[in-house]
């Protein structure tokens, strides 16, 4: 029988959570939970609004190119905006932004005025915030613990955002089948004060930062894109997330049509697609959060890579949809590549170019996916949507063995 002081002992986080130990990321995790399933919600409430107005495969890839145009600008500038400023300053005007642009959005739906126009007007707005969002979160993970624990941090951030993929979605499909697109909009504009609320509260050390404001900023941009090149393997990484984003998840531009006319579906198993997805995710980054510091990494990272488009492949032949929630959790196990990527390269790159390298990685999976969207969305139109979906899971099966073939190093990274 344990002694009463042993009792009284507090008992240590296990492996799993380790980074839960640092206050900061605590209360980040804590205030994410809302937000990312707002979004979430928005994101299948909205592709849904869109075809159920336009009824077209390219419409829906255009919204998606829309929201992620942006970046393909802006992101590389975000990045050395982060290595310039506090990220939690960043964040906070970002996600002010994406509130305010959520309730303009709901109030239009719920108005019965939205077009496909505003949408797309609203997207781009979307995408200007998140290309200074995107690599500010990610560098921000850096910030809240210490390097011992960013590949449990990181894992564990990433399950969080996939667990809002399994909760916002399901509880979105629920609300847009019995209250509409509208309302899904204005959950998600409330669901940003959570966030919000734990940036102000969270004490972030920023004084080391003040140095990085000599250099001027395009001179900062070039020693950023200088640097990538130069390190082959960390350019190779930035490769793989690229086709992972263009072509191995072009697949979802044109999702809420393909549950429409190959599954023959409605709006709450739309939903159910992207929460089985998601759940994938979530048991992704657990098992990453628990293993993967310890794990032949590069290896899980060929094995993902490969294994995602011919999962794709057949979930694009597939018409069954029972079946498809199955392929859907396979898919969203894929998304372990992210996991991998991810703390590979904080782990590499130096602290100083952290903001400018990840803002890359951010343009990789954010600013150029839209190009794989659009296509998608014309191949629909013209080849039919099992095609289209089938030929990006070849195209990007192709690609990423050009790299596993030329840049074999990454194979043996830990």
């Amino acid at each position: 029988m344990p002694s009463p002081a042993s009792i009284l002992q507090p008992r240590p986080i296990p492996q799993t959570f380790s980074s839960l130990r640092h206050r900061n990321f605590k209360i980040y995790l804590l205030g994410q939970t809302a937000s990312l399933a707002g979004t979430w919600m928005q994101i299948v409430a909205q592709g849904w609004l869109v075809y159920q107005i336009s009824k077209s495969e390219f419409t829906l890839g255009l919204v998606a190119f829309a929201s992620a145009i942006p970046a393909l600008i802006i992101s590389p500038w975000g990045g050395v905006l982060v290595d310039r400023i506090p990220r939690q300053r960043v964040l906070l005007v970002s996600q002010f932004a994406a509130m305010a642009l959520a309730f303009i959005l709901a109030a239009l739906t719920l108005s019965g005025t939205v077009q496909v126009w505003h949408v797309i007007l609203i997207s781009i707005g979307v995408g200007i915030f998140n290309a200074f969002d995107a690599p500010a979160r990610l560098a921000f993970v850096f910030d809240l613990v210490e390097r011992d624990d960013l590949s449990n941090a990181i894992a564990l951030n990433a399950m969080l955002m996939n667990s809002a993929r399994v909760i916002g979605p399901a509880f979105g499909g629920f609300i847009l089948a019995t209250l509409g697109a509208g309302w899904c909009f204005f959950f998600n504009g409330l669901s940003f004060l959570s966030v919000i609320v734990a940036l102000l509260v969270m004490r972030v050390d920023y004084s080391n930062m003040t140095h990085k404001n000599m250099e001027h900023p395009f001179r900062q941009l070039l020693d950023g894109i200088r640097y990538v090149f130069r390190h082959v393997e960390i350019f190779a990484l930035l490769q793989l997330s690229l086709f992972f984003s263009v072509f191995g998840l072009a697949y979802t531009a044109v999702l809420p049509a393909f549950v429409d006319r190959v599954l023959q579906q409605d709006a709450l198993a739309f939903g159910a697609i992207n929460a089985a997805t998601g759940l994938g995710a979530v048991a992704a980054a657990l098992w990453t959060a628990r293993h993967g510091a310890s794990s032949p990494r590069g290896k899980i990272l060929v094995a993902a890579t490969l294994l995602f488009p011919i999962t794709l492949f057949v979930f694009a032949l597939n018409s069954n949809f029972y079946f498809a929630l199955l392929i859907a959790f396979v898919l969203g196990l894929g998304f372990v590549i992210y996991f991998i990527i991810n703390p590979l390269l904080q782990a590499r790159v130096e602290d100083s170019m952290r903001g400018r390298v990840l803002s890359l990685y951010t343009l990789t999976y954010w600013g150029l996916a839209p190009f794989g969207n659009l296509s998608v969305g014309n191949l629909a139109e013209t080849w039919g949507l099992n095609s289209a979906i089938a030929w990006s899971a070849i195209v990007a099966f192709v690609l990423t063995m050009i790299v596993w073939l030329l840049v074999p190093k990454l194979r043996t990274w830990k």
